[in-house]
């Protein structure tokens, strides 16, 4: 087994688990924790540290590497539809991309930028989850310099 089949095995797994032993939770979260699938996929946690105010950090593989993202993001309410928000922020990433990312010329090379993000989340009344959908645009300063505009992405949480 790969150790990407591995971690998605665990992952899942584990968020199973959570979910058959939560007895109660509210509507609203403090903390989630899940995976995160696009064309980067990975692993995602997102705390609240007041009302409307998030952080968040990706850890996601792509072209044969990895990036690592912090994200500062401000939630409001979405629709007139409770437990939906829309939420949009920034912060950087950092990472090594690999030989065969269309990016690199070579050997792989090391990447910092700063990132946007936009987009939509809703969480779940009957069990602990959320689901989000955002797109992440970003911009690589050091290493390969240039936009990076395809970041799109469905993460589910499981939330505590």
């Amino acid at each position: 087994m790969t150790p990407k089949k591995i971690m998605r095995t665990t992952v899942f797994t584990t968020l199973f688990i959570l979910a058959l032993s939560i007895g109660s939770y509210g509507q609203d979260y403090q903390t989630g924790i899940g995976i995160r699938g696009g064309l980067s996929n990975g692993l995602t946690i997102k705390h609240f540290t007041q009302e409307g105010v998030a952080l968040e950090g990706i850890a996601a593989f792509r072209w044969g590497g990895f990036h690592f993202t912090g994200l500062y993001e401000i939630h409001e309410p979405a629709f007139d539809t409770e437990r939906l928000k829309w939420f949009y922020g920034g912060g950087a990433h950092l990472g090594v991309w690999d030989t065969d990312s269309p990016f690199v010329d070579g050997d792989s090379q090391a990447v910092i930028g700063i990132d946007g993000i936009i987009g939509l989340e809703y969480s779940l009344e009957e069990i602990p989850f959320s689901i989000s959908a955002d797109w992440k645009p970003g911009f690589n300063l050091i290493g390969n310099t240039g936009f990076w505009g395809d970041e799109a992405a469905v993460s589910v949480r499981y939330i505590f």
